[in-house]
């Protein structure tokens, strides 16, 4: 695996790469890796040529600098397991590198993606994601680009993002890694005690419970019975759960045929946010 810390060597090698029309995934991290993101890796591999991997932790999509100062860094680790999973190119590039001192300043119009749920509660958050994914896409300019399912709003974040600036990458959306108990990986579970992962099982239990009952009970009853299971738990403070239509991510009072849906939720629990979701009903591609 080459690891690569300047914009300059890595065009460079990408030049050669694409000289020899071999097809280039890109798979952009924050770091502190674990199965989820490796996951995207191996799913990436039999799909194209050349796989780069990123690690940057991105200063603009933090709130909260207390928050972007304790986010994990294990990077040592973060490069065996790369190495585990033979990724071809790692780059790492510094803050400056990313952010040079006469960087334009960015903004992309979101619609109600960057307003509802992350958006509504991480302000400006989205407007980070996209500029430091559109910087990675412009530098890389992959024929693909794979993100995990765990972050849907991020997704269809990106999808827009690739929309609107007519970009000519393939979104590859891989499914959540769990753990054996259903606990959706992510970097933050690192900072939960051995009992705070277990009172965060609840949210997996939640959305299952959600899904097994999509056909049974209405909207507005599968939202009450799960919360209230959130609930009977005192060590979790919810954020929100809601259902919504999956491609504009707007609430919904019933369920329809033909169309896509899914649960978001994010819970509180021992001062660190943990969000998942699940898919409740795939849209009719026909329709």
């Amino acid at each position: 695996m080459k690891i690569v810390r300047t914009k300059a060597e890595l065009q460079e090698i990408l030049q050669q790469v694409r000289q020899e029309n071999k097809t280039i995934t890109l798979v952009p991290t924050m770091g502190a890796l674990h199965e989820g993101h490796l996951s995207l890796i191996e799913y990436a591999k039999p799909r194209t040529d050349i796989t780069v991997c990123s690690i940057f932790v991105n200063p603009t999509q933090f709130n909260d600098p207390k928050d972007l100062e304790n986010y994990p860094r294990p990077i040592e680790n973060d490069i065996a397991l790369l190495e585990s999973v033979d990724c071809d190119i790692l780059f790492l590039p510094s803050v400056e590198e990313m952010y040079p001192a006469n960087d334009p300043k960015w903004h992309i119009d979101l619609g109600s993606l960057d307003r509802i749920w992350e958006g509504e509660h991480r302000p400006g958050h989205f407007q980070g994601v996209t500029q430091i994914v559109y910087k990675l896409f412009s530098l890389v300019k992959p024929d693909q680009a794979c993100f995990g399912q765990k972050d849907f709003q991020q997704v269809m974040v990106i999808q827009r993002m690739i929309d609107i600036k007519e970009l000519p990458i393939k979104l590859l959306i891989c499914p959540t890694v769990r753990s054996e108990k259903g606990l959706a990986l992510s970097s933050r579970n690192a900072r939960l005690s051995e009992e705070g992962k277990e009172n965060a099982l609840y949210l997996s239990k939640a959305l299952r419970y959600i899904k097994d009952n999509i056909h049974q009970q209405t909207v507005e009853e599968l939202l009450e019975n799960a919360k209230a299971l959130l609930a009977s738990n005192p060590a979790l403070t919810l954020e929100y759960l809601s259902i919504v239509e999956s491609s504009g991510l707007e609430p919904v009072k019933s369920i329809q045929p033909g169309i896509g849906y899914v649960a978001l939720i994010v819970v509180w629990i021992e001062n660190v946010r943990l969000i998942d979701n699940i898919i409740l009903q795939e849209a009719d591609s026909t329709k």
